[in-house]
C-alpha cells in the first residue's frame, strides 16, 4: 500500500494548510442558556392535551402555569411533547420535572430531533437506543449534560414508563446555543467547483472536513483529478462512504494502484453526517461520524502536477482520462472547509475562485417524506380500501435486516380468497389462496434484506398477477390464476393483529421488522401522518414518521476478523478460520503455550498456539517438543549450512530470517518463556569475526530489537568475545574467537544465543571473504524456547482479609478472565473490579457454586456454574469467564458452559475505575483462602508473583501441583512436585516419556536372549525401604501382575519365562498353530497346569497386547484389551524363590516341559514391547540401564518403534530425530488434530501433517541428491549449484573433524 499512500499524500499536498482548530464545526464559548423558557406558546405542540389547562405550553421547567404541566389525553406509548426553537441549535443538556403538585410524572423517555419535524432521528450514546431515566415525583428536577450534542430544530420528548398511580405528566428544559452554519442545496446534475492558487506547496497538514445529508444512496461528494487519470474520490455507494484514490491509466496494472476504505452505513437517512479527512506527516486519518480508519505509510513525497481543481457534488467535466461516469450527489452539504477555507462561503458571496455548475442553492430542501417503523413482530397497519373492486395494486418502499417477514396480507372480497407478500429468504414472495384451490405463488427480487431501500409494486387484475421490484422490469413476476380477484376492505401491512380483536387478518408468516415509506392503494398515496393522528386506519407498536434501522454491525464489534451478519434486533459473528470462538470471535480456540498443551495430556507435535490469547496476535504453528521440560520451536526459512565468499565492507553478505511468526508473535513467546536460546555456528578459513577494521567489527548479527550485536554464540552481550574467549580455549590465545586466528584451515565459533531481548536472529551480516583463500559458513537454528512462566505464575492467600491489587482492567466492550484456583474454603471472592455504578465479580459462591456477577449499566447480571462435585477439594480447577456486547459466558473445567444473553439496546460500555482486587474486595470481606494461578486479562498474564512478595497475608507460589495432574502420569508413573509444575518418574513403569506413554521396545533376533536376575535385584535392594525391597522379600510370590505388547510371524516361539530356585517356573509360548499358551509350574513335583488362548493366530504379524494378572490360584487374562478370560491353578498357589526373567530365547539350564522346550528351540523373532512384571520393567531396563540394572543381553537386540501402532515392519529398526538433540527426544507423536477438539483445529491438524509430509519428502529427495552429487567424478570446479557446494563444503569440514553434520540438525 505505500505507492498508494505516496500518491495519496501527493494529493493532498496540493491543498492549502491552515490551523484546523479554527475550523471544528459547533461553538467553542459556553453553550448551556435556557432555550425553552423564553419559547412562544406557539413553539410547543403535543399528540394530545387532557385539556386545555395541561396543553404543552405549560411544560416549562419549575412553572406552575395552567394545571402545572402537559399531560396527554391518553397516556400511552404514542405520545409525545415537541418544542421547535425556531432555528437549528446546538442542543447539551435537558431536564425533565412531572406536573406541579401532583402524581403524574415520566419515569423515562426517548430524545428525538429533526430539522424540519419530519422524519426524526433517536438520540443515541454507546451505539444504542438511549433511553433517558426520568423522575420519581412530580418536582424534583432531573438534569442530563448529552454525551455528545444535537444540532437541531425541532426537538420531542417520547415517554416510555410513568407513574403507574398517576398519568403522563411533564415539565421541561433544554440547555444549548444558537448553531451557526453554512449549507449548500444540490439538485443531483449540479457541481461546485473550488480552484486554488496555483503554485506548489509542501504541507505538513491538510484537512478536509465537511457534513452532508441525502435520501439517495449513492452520489459523488468530492472528487479531484490529474491529466493523467490519476484521481481521488469521495463517493456514496449504497448508503456507505468509500474514500477512493487511483494512480492512474499509466499505475493501474499495479497490485497496489488503489486505496479503497469504506466507512459509515445508512447514511442516506436525510439527517446530518460528518466527514474528515485529515493527513499529518505520515498519518491519514479518514473519519465519518465518529468512526474513524487510520493508516500510515512511509517514504518521501515529491511534488507532484495536477490539476488545481477541486470539485464537490460531482465531476463536470467527463473525457478526462481515467475520469469514470459517477451519479452526481443531490442533497446538502454544511460547513465545507478546506485547509480552513469556507468553501459554501466562497460560493455565496460569488469569489473568483468557485465555479458552480448547474443550480445550487444555499438553503436547505427538506423532502416531505413520512417512514413508519415496525418495532416488533406484533407490529401492523392496517389500512382501508374500497371493497369489491376488480383490480388491486399497492405499492410501497420498505428496508429491513430479515431475511423473512409478512409485508402485506389481504382478504380478497366476499370469502374469494385471500393475498399474501412476504419476504422468504431476502425475496418478495406473493400467494394468492382460495378455497378449493392450489395456491398460486410468484417471487421477485433476492438480497433485499441488506438495508437499503427497495420498491415493491404488486398488481393484481381479474386473473392475473405480478409483482415488481426496484422499478426493474428484469426484476418482476407474473401469474395467470384460475380464480377473479376482486378487492377487500383492509390491507394489513408488517403483520396481523392479535387474534382477540376479531381480525380476519391470517398469517403463517413471522411479523415484518423495518421501515416502510410511500405506501399507495390504488395509485394513490396514503398519509401517514394522519394515520399518526388517528384520522386514518389503524396500527400497533409502530414508530410514524422516522425510520429507526440500526446497522448493528457498525462498528464492527466482530473481532480478530470475524464477518458480521445481522437482523434486526441482533447482529452474528461468523468465526469460521479465524482461530477464534465465542459470540463475537474474541476467545481463542488455542493455547498460549505448549506448556498448557502439554498439562492437557498432549504429546509432541506440531501446535498453533496464541501467545497473546485474546489479545491482537494472531496464532501461528510451533513445534513442541513435550521433554520433561517442554520447549517451542519456531522454525525459519534458512537452516542450510551457507557457504560465503567474496563478501567485504562495500559489498558485504547480508541474510534475512523469515519466521513463521512476526515479531509481535515472537515478542509474546520470548516474554512468556523461562528460557529461550538459537545456536549460530559460524566456520571460517582465513575469515575474521571480531577482528576490527576503524573500530568496526568485520562480522555481526542483527536481531529482534534491531540493533547490531557483535557477541557470537556462547558468549555474553556485554563483552566481545566468542565461546573459546570465555573459556580461554581459543585456539591463538592473542584471539578471543577462533576465527580471529585468520588461518588457513577450516575452524569455528559455535555455540547458543541466548540473551532473550536480542532474539531471535534476524540478519547476518558478513564482510571479511574477499581475500584469497578466504571463505566462511554460518548455520543458524531455529528458535527454541522452553516454559512458560506465565502458565505457573501463582499466589497463595492466607487470611481472608488478604488480597492483591492492580491497575482498573479495561474491557470496556470485550472482556475475559481466566485463572486457576484450588482451596478447601466453602467461599471467597477471586476477583473484583469497581467503578461508579458498573462493577465486575468472580466468587466461589458456595462449595460447588462459582459465580460470575457484573453491572454496565443495564444492572446487576450475574451467572452461575454448579458442579456436580465439590470444587473446594484442594485441587486445580480452571475458571473462564467473558463478557461481551452480545453476552456473558462463564465455564468451570470441563462442565458446560452457562451463558446470559445481554439486550439488544442499552448500556453496552464496561466503565471501571478503581484498582482490580485479586483474592479479596475492596471492603476486606468475603475473601478468598486458597491458591490462584495463571491469572490472565483479556490475554495479558497478571505477574501475581511479584506483588506476593510485597504483600502481607499473600505468599508466591503455590505448592501440590500433583493433585491435580498426577493423572497425566499413566502405566505406573508416579507423579513429582516441582515448584513451577511437576514431573512424572517413570522408574517403576514400563514406558518413558513426559508422562509414561511411550512405547519400550525392541527388535529380537534369532537367539536373543534378554534375562533379568532377581537375586542381585533382591541383593542391591535388601536394605531398602522401598516398595519393591519390601515386596521381593522373601522371594516368594502369590500373586504377578504381568503386561507386554509382542509382534511375530514365527511359531512355536517363547515369549517370557520366569525361573526359580525350586524348579517351579512360568513359561507364556505361541504353540505351532500360533495360540497364546500360559504354563505356571508352582509344584515342583506336578506337571504345569496350561491355559490355552485358542481364538485366533497371534503370529499374524500384528501388535497383541497381553495382560496376565495372578492372585493365588485365581488366574485372569486379557488380550487387546477386549477378550477376557478367567482360568484356576491346581498347582499351588506360591511361586517360591524366584530367580530370573527371560526374554527371548533360554540359555541356561532348565528343567521345563516338552511344548516350552520347542518355543525356546525357536526363542522369539520379532518385536517386544513394554514389558512389566509387577514392579520390574526388564526390557526398558536392557535398553537403557544395562549397565547398572542386574540384566544380560545376548544376541542380536536393537531399539525400535515396532511396539506403536504404526511402527514399522518389526525386522527393521528405527531412530526417532529430535529438533534439537539437546531438548530431548521427541514424545509420541501426535498430529495437530488432537491439541483442540472443535473442526476449526482437526482442519488445522490436517493441514500441519500434509505440509509435514511435503516437506519430509522434499528433504529426503534433496539429500539423495546431495549425497549422489557429493561423489559425482566430474564434478566441475568452482560450481555455484547450492547444494553441490553445501555438500562439498560438509565434507570438506567433516575431514576436519570440525562438526558433525548430523549434529544438532532439525529433521522435517
Amino acid at each position: 500500500m505505500d505507492s498508494v499512500t505516496e500518491s495519496f499524500f501527493k494529493l493532498l499536498f496540493l491543498l492549502s494548510i491552515h490551523d484546523w482548530n479554527t475550523v471544528v464545526a459547533g461553538n467553542k464559548y459556553n453553550c448551556d442558556d435556557q432555550l425553552v423558557s423564553a419559547l412562544p406558546q406557539s413553539s410547543f405542540s403535543s399528540s394530545s392535551e387532557l385539556s386545555s389547562s395541561h396543553s404543552p405550553g405549560f411544560a416549562r421547567l419549575n412553572r406552575r402555569d395552567g394545571a402545572g404541566g402537559w399531560s396527554p389525553l391518553v397516556s400511552n406509548k404514542y405520545q409525545w411533547l415537541q418544542i421547535d426553537l425556531g432555528e437549528r441549535t446546538e442542543i447539551t443538556a435537558v431536564a425533565t420535572q412531572g406536573g406541579y403538585g401532583s402524581s403524574d410524572w415520566v419515569t423515562s423517555y426517548l430524545l428525538m430531533f429533526s430539522d424540519s419535524g419530519r422524519n426524526w432521528k433517536q438520540y443515541c450514546q454507546e451505539e444504542s437506543i438511549w433511553a433517558f431515566s426520568g423522575n420519581t415525583n412530580a418536582d424534583s428536577v432531573v438534569h442530563y449534560k448529552l454525551q455528545h450534542s444535537i444540532k437541531a430544530r425541532f426537538l420531542r420528548f417520547v415517554p416510555l414508563d410513568w407513574n403507574p398511580n398517576g398519568r403522563i405528566g411533564m415539565r421541561i428544559e433544554v440547555y444549548g446555543c444558537l448553531y451557526r452554519s453554512e449549507v449548500a442545496d444540490f439538485d443531483g446534475k449540479s457541481c461546485l467547483l473550488y480552484r486554488f492558487n496555483q503554485k506548489p506547496m509542501s504541507a505538513l497538514k491538510d484537512v478536509i472536513s465537511l457534513k452532508f445529508k441525502t435520501m439517495q444512496s449513492d452520489g459523488t461528494l468530492l472528487h479531484r483529478e490529474g491529466q493523467n487519470g490519476d484521481h481521488i474520490t469521495l463517493e456514496l455507494m449504497k448508503g456507505k462512504l468509500s474514500l477512493l484514490v487511483n494512480l492512474g491509466d499509466a499505475k493501474i496494472r499495479s497490485a497496489n494502484a488503489q486505496i479503497n476504505i469504506t466507512l459509515g452505513s445508512l447514511l442516506d437517512d436525510q439527517h446530518w453526517h460528518s466527514v474528515l479527512i485529515e493527513h499529518f506527516n505520515n498519518q491519514v486519518n479518514f473519519t465519518v461520524d465518529k468512526h474513524t480508519h487510520h493508516f500510515h505509510a512511509k517514504g518521501e513525497f515529491n511534488y507532484l502536477y495536477l490539476d488545481y481543481e477541486l470539485s464537490f457534488g460531482g465531476i463536470p467535466i467527463s473525457g478526462k482520462s481515467g475520469t469514470l461516469s459517477r451519479k452526481n450527489f443531490q442533497g446538502c452539504f454544511e460547513n465545507i472547509y478546506y485547509n480552513g477555507v469556507n468553501i459554501i462561503d466562497l460560493a455565496k458571496r460569488h469569489k473568483p475562485q468557485i465555479y458552480i455548475v448547474g443550480n445550487i442553492s444555499f438553503s436547505c430542501s427538506e423532502p416531505q417524506m413520512v417512514p413508519v417503523t415496525f418495532l416488533s413482530s406484533s407490529s401492523y397497519l392496517a389500512l382501508p380500501d374500497m371493497s369489491g373492486q376488480d383490480e388491486v395494486s399497492i405499492g410501497f418502499q420498505f428496508r429491513t435486516w430479515n431475511k423473512e417477514g409478512l409485508l402485506l396480507s389481504s382478504k380478497l372480497y366476499q370469502a374469494s380468497g385471500g393475498l399474501l407478500l412476504y419476504l422468504s429468504d431476502g425475496k418478495v414472495k406473493m400467494s394468492l389462496y382460495k378455497p378449493g384451490k392450489p395456491q398460486s405463488d410468484i417471487s421477485a427480487g433476492a438480497g433485499l434484506n441488506n438495508g437499503q431501500w427497495h420498491s415493491v409494486f404488486l398488481s393484481a387484475k381479474r386473473n392475473r398477477m405480478s409483482i415488481m421490484v426496484d422499478n426493474d422490469g428484469t426484476l418482476s413476476a407474473h401469474a395467470t390464476v384460475p380464480m377473479q380477484i376482486y378487492s377487500g376492505d383492509t390491507h394489513y401491512f408488517g403483520g396481523c393483529p392479535n387474534n382477540g380483536n376479531g381480525s380476519d387478518c391470517k398469517s403463517p408468516f413471522v411479523g415484518f421488522q423495518g421501515c416502510m415509506r410511500l405506501i399507495s392503494i390504488g395509485n394513490k398515496a396514503v398519509d401517514l401522518i394522519s394515520i399518526q393522528q388517528n384520522s386514518l386506519g389503524n396500527f400497533s407498536d409502530l414508530q410514524i414518521d422516522l425510520c429507526g434501522i440500526i446497522d448493528r454491525c457498525l462498528p464492527k464489534y466482530c473481532e480478530h476478523g470475524g464477518e458480521c451478519s445481522q437482523s434486526w434486533n441482533s447482529f452474528y459473528c461468523n468465526c469460521t478460520n479465524t482461530g477464534y470462538m465465542g459470540a463475537t470471535c474474541h476467545y481463542s480456540i488455542y493455547e498460549q503455550s505448549c506448556e498448557a498443551y502439554k498439562h492437557r495430556g498432549n504429546t509432541s507435535g506440531f501446535y498453533y498456539i496464541d501467545s497473546d490469547g485474546s489479545g491482537p496476535l494472531g496464532p501461528f504453528l510451533v513445534y513442541c517438543n513435550m521433554t520433561d521440560t517442554t520447549w517451542t520451536i519456531i522454525q525459519h526459512n534458512n537452516t542450510n549450512l551457507t557457504r560465503v565468499k567474496s563478501a567485504n565492507r562495500e559489498n558485504p553478505h547480508t541474510v534475512f530470517f523469515k519466521y513463521t511468526a512476526n515479531l509481535e508473535q515472537l515478542q509474546a513467546t520470548i516474554n512468556h518463556a523461562e528460557h529461550c536460546e538459537q545456536e549460530l555456528a559460524y566456520h571460517c578459513k582465513k575469515s575474521r569475526l571480531l577482528n576490527k577494521r576503524d573500530g568496526v567489527p568485520l562480522s555481526w548479527w542483527i536481531g529482534r530489537t534491531n540493533e547490531t550485536q557483535t557477541y557470537w554464540g556462547g558468549s555474553l552481550p556485554t563483552v566481545q568475545k566468542c565461546t573459546c574467549g570465555l573459556e580461554g580455549s581459543c585456539i591463538d590465545s592473542q584471539h578471543y574467537c577462533n576465527c580471529d586466528a585468520d588461518r588457513n584451515e577450516w575452524t569455528n565459533d559455535t555455540g547458543f544465543l541466548s540473551n532473550k531481548e536480542h532474539l531471535p536472529v534476524t540478519e547476518i551480516v558478513i564482510t571479511d571473504t574477499d581475500r584469497p583463500n578466504s571463505e566462511a559458513a554460518y548455520k543458524l537454528g531455529h528458535l527454541l524456547c522452553r516454559g512458560d512462566r506465565t502458565f505457573w505464575n501463582s499466589a497463595s492467600f492466607n487470611t481472608e482479609t488478604s488480597y492483591l491489587h492492580f491497575p482498573t482492567f479495561h474491557g470496556e466492550l470485550s472482556a475475559d478472565v481466566s485463572f486457576f484456583f484450588k482451596t478447601t474454603a466453602s467461599s471467597g471472592v477471586f476477583l473484583e473490579n469497581l467503578g461508579i455504578k458498573d462493577f465486575i465479580r468472580i466468587e466461589l459462591y458456595t462449595p460447588a457454586a462459582v459465580t460470575f456477577s457484573f453491572d454496565v449499566g443495564n444492572g446487576p447480571n450475574e451467572v452461575t456454574v454448579q458442579s456436580p462435585t465439590p470444587l473446594n477439594d484442594n485441587q486445580w480447577h480452571y475458571v473462564k469467564a467473558e463478557r461481551n456486547i452480545k453476552e456473558a459466558s462463564l465455564q468451570i473445567d470441563q462442565l458446560p458452559q452457562r451463558t446470559h444473553i445481554a439486550p439488544s439496546d442499552g448500556h453496552i460500555r464496561l466503565q471501571l475505575n478503581s484498582q482490580l482486587f485479586v483474592g479479596g474486595t475492596a471492603s476486606r470481606q468475603k475473601g478468598f483462602l486458597g491458591c490462584i494461578r495463571s491469572l490472565q486479562l483479556n490475554g495479558v498474564a497478571l505477574d501475581m508473583e511479584e506483588r506476593a512478595k510485597i504483600t502481607p497475608g499473600v505468599e508466591p507460589g503455590c505448592p501440590g501441583h500433583c493433585s491435580s495432574y498426577g493423572n497425566l502420569c499413566h502405566n505406573g508413573g508416579k507423579c513429582r512436585e516441582k515448584y513451577s509444575g511437576f514431573s512424572c518418574d517413570c522408574t517403576f513403569s514400563a514406558y518413558t516419556g513426559p508422562f509414561c506413554k511411550k512405547e519400550m521396545s525392541a527388535y529380537f533376533g534369532a537367539g536373543t536372549s534378554v534375562t533379568y536376575n532377581f537375586q542381585e535385584y533382591y541383593t542391591l535392594t535388601k536394605n531398602s525401604s522401598s516398595h519393591a525391597s519390601s515386596f521381593y522379600a522373601d522371594m516368594t510370590l502369590i500373586r504377578e501382575a504381568i503386561a507386554f505388547t509382542f509382534r511375530t510371524t514365527r511359531t512355536p516361539s517363547l515369549l517370557l519365562y520366569v525361573s526359580s530356585f525350586y524348579k517351579e517356573y512360568l513359561s507364556v509360548i505361541l504353540t505351532k498353530n500360533g495360540s497364546l499358551q500360559i504354563r505356571y509350574k508352582l509344584d515342583s513335583h506336578q506337571d504345569p497346569d496350561v491355559f490355552s488362548i485358542n481364538f485366533k493366530s497371534m503370529a499374524d504379524g500384528q501388535l497383541h497386547h497381553v495382560k496376565i494378572n495372578r492372585e493365588e490360584e485365581m488366574l485372569f487374562v486379557e488380550i487387546n484389551q477386549n477378550e477376557r478370560m478367567k482360568f484356576i491353578l491346581s498347582s499351588g498357589t506360591e511361586f517360591n524363590a524366584i530367580k530370573s526373567l527371560i526374554l527371548g530365547k533360554i540359555l541356561e539350564n532348565s528343567d521345563v516341559d516338552e511344548e516350552t522346550m520347542k518355543a525356546n528351540s525357536q526363542g522369539f523373532i520379532g518385536c517386544l514391547s513394554s514389558v512389566q512384571f509387577n514392579h520390574i520393567a526388564p526390557l526398558k531396563a536392557a535398553l537403557h540401564h544395562s549397565s547398572s540394572a542386574p540384566v544380560s543381553v545376548k544376541g542380536r537386540f536393537t531399539e525400535s518403534n515396532c511396539g506403536t501402532l504404526t511402527g514399522a515392519d518389526s525386522t527393521s529398526s528405527e531412530t526417532t530425530h529430535s529438533f534439537a538433540d539437546h531438548s530431548g527426544p521427541i514424545d509420541e507423536g501426535e498430529p495437530l488434530a488432537n491439541a483442540i477438539r472443535s473442526d476449526s483445529a482437526i482442519i488445522g491438524g490436517v493441514i500441519a501433517v500434509v505440509i509435514f509430509i511435503l516437506l519430509c519428502i522434499a528433504a529426503i529427495a534433496t539429500r539423495i541428491y546431495k549425497k549422489k552429487s557429493i561423489y559425482k567424478k566430474n564434478e566441475a570446479k568452482g560450481s555455484e549449484n547450492e547444494d553441490s557446494a553445501e555438500s562439498a563444503l560438509k565434507s570438506e569440514l567433516s575431514m576436519q573433524n570440525t562438526v558433525n553434520e548430523n549434529q544438532k540438525e532439525y529433521f522435517f
